[in-house]
């Protein structure tokens, strides 16, 4: 069995309003992350961790019946990994796989959802990603580029994350007895020595985070 954590409990601050009910070509960011992992068969429950404004949005649309595999909307904390540790644990006991994905990464397919599920199965613990293909530089405080850094091996790491749930109850069991802040859920597992491996993506994957995004993510739609 498979969970899905959608991670929907951000600020918005950056927004200046709440991104992830932005219309992206008519259709709210949220709802378009649901539906894409609604589709995906290989996921069996959707767990969404979010402030009360989304979390009434969602009911709306749970009431017009079209999140069949939704089964719980929880608050979540005041870091994101303790949103995160809050959706670990209203998972399924039979859960076996885990994937925490951002809500305000729309453009998700459920056909790399698939492809990052499977690789869990094999490897316990993947992040879907894209490999760098810009130069990179260094600048310092006064915004003067100092140096080129070598792009060789650098991933861009994207949602979603997806994890044995044995390892990744482990993992965020320990950063919670430390009192370890993480960003993300690799480096949760990191955390405890585990490796995690990527899984290429070749399409458009990214968060919605500035108002200029929902531009640039409406002409990746198909």
């Amino acid at each position: 069995m498979t969970s899905a954590i959608i991670v929907a409990a951000g600020s918005s601050k950056r927004m200046g309003f709440n991104k992830l009910l932005a219309p992206l070509a008519g259709v709210p960011v949220l709802w378009r992350t649901l539906g894409e992992f609604q589709a995906c068969a290989e996921v069996d429950e959707i767990i969404v961790v979010t402030g009360e404004e989304v979390a009434e949005q969602i009911e709306q649309w749970r009431q017009q019946g079209r999140l069949s595999k939704l089964v719980a909307v929880i608050s979540g904390g005041a870091e994101r990994h303790l949103s995160v540790w809050a959706g670990i644990q209203a998972c399924a006991p039979e859960s076996e796989i885990i994937a925490v994905h951002d809500g305000a990464r729309p453009l998700i397919t459920p056909a790399q959802i698939s492809k990052c599920i499977a690789a869990a199965r094999e490897q316990r613990a993947v992040a879907c990603a894209r490999p760098m293909t810009e130069t990179i530089k260094r600048a310092d405080a006064s915004g003067r580029i100092t140096e080129s850094l070598d792009r060789t091996g650098v991933w861009v790491m994207e949602t979603p994350q997806v994890f044995a749930k044995d390892l990744l109850v482990s993992a965020y069991e320990s950063v919670i007895r430390d009192g370890a802040l993480v960003t993300d859920e690799v480096s949760a597992v990191q955390h405890i020595g585990a490796a995690v491996f990527v899984v290429d993506n070749p399409s458009p994957n990214p968060k919605i985070t500035f108002p200029s995004d929902l531009t640039l993510a409406e002409q990746f739609l198909p």
